[in-house]
């Protein structure tokens, strides 16, 4: 893999073109899914470069596949694959924010009963025992707020970083070049 002119290069050697897509699928070439293998090879090499970073991707052919005519077939299918990819990270994306927002409201809400019940504890007295169930009332309380925090703070960053790289793929210039 190579750089050149800012753009990222993404080369990919096949036998024929069928191997680039799923064939298990029954589609047409255009709305077929990518190969597995080929997938994890174009976005394992994509996440080498900026989300943002043009991308050019190479794919050699066998001399006998130019009669397919590949290259249309080949940009669309990647284009439409990647902007499907792409949508699914925007929607597992919202989810965690929207699941994070709710975990966050359950959590201050446990919390706030938490705090209620240390007070009520307080009220009682001073002996050791209670003391204890008092600082296990505040340590639960904040255990409850760790994953809420979590969801917010932390896993949203990598589904945005898919998301990015998936749309970057998906506008990507696809090049076909043929084995003499």
């Amino acid at each position: 893999m190579a750089e050149r002119r800012g753009e990222g290069r993404i080369e990919l050697r096949l036998r024929e073109l069928a191997q680039l897509f799923d064939s298990f699928d029954p589609a047409p070439f255009h709305e077929k899914d990518l190969d597995r293998d080929a997938e994890e090879f174009i976005t394992s090499w994509a996440r080498e470069f900026a989300p943002d970073q043009p991308l050019v991707f190479v794919l050699h052919l066998p001399a006998e596949q130019r009669r397919f005519d590949p290259q249309p077939t080949v940009q669309g299918a990647i284009a439409n694959y990647f902007r499907y990819r792409a949508d699914l990270a925007r929607l597992e994306l919202r989810q965690t924010l929207q699941q994070g927002r709710w975990s966050l409201f359950v959590g201050v809400a446990f919390l706030a009963i938490c705090m209620g019940l240390r007070e009520l504890l307080r009220s009682f007295g001073t002996d050791d025992w209670l003391g204890v169930l008092e600082e296990g009332l505040l340590i639960v309380g904040w255990v409850a707020m760790w994953r809420p925090i979590e969801l917010l703070l932390y896993d949203w960053w990598p589904l945005l970083r898919h998301r990015r790289t998936y749309q970057n793929l998906a506008r990507m210039r696809v090049e076909v070049q043929f084995a003499d």
